[in-house]
């Protein structure tokens, strides 16, 4: 999921993380596929994260990230 993520362009990513509920669904699966991908400690932690209700204010923080440097916050 995270790789078809990646290869969308700037303003689908945005899209889909600004619009409520849809942007935590992406995290979730943005976040937990490249923790099994890639690993790590820190992606672990940003999945646990962005599991619990709080990732809606993280997918708004991570649309304006994506905008702006073309990756997530935390990656």
């Amino acid at each position: 999921m995270d790789k078809w993520f990646h290869s969308q362009s700037k303003l689908i990513q945005a899209i889909l993380l600004l619009i409520p509920g849809v942007n935590w669904i992406v995290e979730i699966l943005v976040r937990w596929s490249a923790v099994l991908r890639k690993g790590g400690i820190l992606s672990i932690v940003v999945a646990i994260i962005v599991t619990i209700p709080s990732g809606i204010i993280i997918g708004w923080l991570d649309a304006i990230w994506t905008l702006l440097f073309n990756k997530l916050l935390f990656e």
